[in-house]
């Protein structure tokens, strides 16, 4: 056999990991990248968890999917990030608004996504650790539209 043919699960994330991996089994994958949000993978019980990580498993087998990574871009980003208003909608509520919050929470968040990977048996972590300069490059995170008006409207102001 070559190379297992794999599903990122990111872009999904709004639909349940069940609801997706019978698609994903149904389109021919041999596997599931989990993102490490929506209820694909959660982090804190895969670290803590062996039993949390075996029903994961179990899951997918179901569908005949296997588990060969774990993604967690979101948290991965508030480490080098500017961790302004585009982020908060996916952090903690208490780090809203902060951006050290968010970088210690992000940290914290990619040192046991490391914990969750072993217990879960994979050695493939991918993500990103955000960047100082990313925002200048790339809109990600997304901006609201809102912030587009604010813009304009200090273009206007000025």
């Amino acid at each position: 056999m070559g190379r297992p043919v794999t599903l990122f699960t990111g872009q999904w994330a709004d639909l349940p990991l069940e609801e997706l991996a019978k698609k994903a089994s149904a389109w021919g994958y041999d596997g599931l990248e989990l993102a490490c949000w929506g209820d694909h993978m959660d982090v804190v019980k895969a670290a803590k968890d062996k039993g949390y990580c075996k029903e994961r498993h179990d899951l997918l087998a179901r569908y005949g999917l296997k588990c060969l990574a774990i993604s967690n871009h979101l948290a991965g980003q508030l480490v080098l990030d500017l961790n302004d208003a585009r982020s908060d909608s996916w952090v903690p509520q208490n780090c809203q608004g902060n951006p050290e919050k968010k970088r210690e929470w992000g940290i914290e968040t990619m040192k046991l996504t490391a914990v969750a990977a072993h217990n879960m048996g994979v050695k493939v972590v991918n993500g990103f650790v955000g960047s100082p300069i990313w925002h200048y490059l790339y809109s990600f995170p997304p901006v609201t539209p809102a912030m587009i008006e604010e813009g304009f409207k200090k273009l206007a102001e000025l």
